[in-house]
């Protein structure tokens, strides 16, 4: 089995942190962790050092992009084969870690937890902006990913050194488009997510919104003007 890292960024979650990492480490003992305190403004830090787990302690706030893009450079420089964002507020589930490796080693280079990929997805106002990146992907790769705003995703090897390396690589549906415009081979597995522990996301209308015209304005118009920073793209493949 390859040698996965899962990592937990976290940012104000003191009231679920314990919960989502003891979860993991009582019943998936076989998968490494590290959390990823993103300048936390509350006591997560602190709860984390109090139980004992393994955690990279972020002095600002650098965002979701910036704290998992530091888990992966950790993963690179500690020799792990592959890594996973796992959220701290208890929405994603620990069960389908091992559906989705086992798609990674089927040869992808990344795959996606999704919530759309057997279930339709419902045509609310909430799920607007998932339909119109899926559009904007779909119309700029030819590819049709069903979940595109799934925080839940697995990279590979290359992957996870390409974006350490590069500071305008986030785990954004941008970023996954331009990527299988250069060859990537992305895979969907279907998941079902949880619902937060406790708390509040920080993802309002008005925020989501704001996501969605970011997010397609840069599928849509400045990818084709991204350049990649790697020496090593990967091969064109049949997708």
């Amino acid at each position: 089995m390859s040698k996965l890292l899962i990592v937990i960024p976290a940012h104000n979650e003191e009231a679920n942190i314990v919960r989502v990492v003891e979860e993991l480490t009582t019943q998936y003992p076989q998968y490494d962790y590290v959390v990823v305190n993103d300048g936390s403004r509350d006591k997560t830090a602190a709860v984390c050092r109090a139980h004992g787990f393994h955690l990279i302690d972020l002095p600002i706030n650098l965002g979701l992009a910036g704290a998992f893009q530091t888990g992966l450079r950790y993963a690179a420089e500690n020799g792990y084969d592959c890594a996973m964002q796992l959220d701290a507020d208890g929405q994603h589930r620990p069960e389908y870690i091992a559906p989705m490796l086992k798609e990674l080693e089927a040869g992808a280079d990344i795959v996606i937890g999704s919530r759309f990929l057997t279930v339709k997805k419902p045509k609310t106002l909430r799920m607007v902006g998932s339909y119109i990146i899926s559009w904007s992907i779909r119309l700029t790769t030819g590819r049709a990913i069903c979940d595109p705003t799934s925080g839940m995703r697995m990279f590979n090897r290359a992957m996870v050194e390409e974006f350490a390396q590069n500071l305008n690589y986030g785990p954004e549906p941008d970023t996954i488009s331009y990527l299988i415009k250069n060859g990537a081979k992305v895979k969907e597995v279907q998941v079902t997510m949880g619902e937060r522990i406790a708390g509040q996301s920080y993802l309002n209308l008005w925020r989501s919104a704001q996501y969605m015209v970011k997010m397609s304005i840069s599928i849509l118009l400045i990818q084709w003007f991204r350049k990649r920073d790697t020496e090593t793209p990967y091969p064109e493949r049949s997708l």
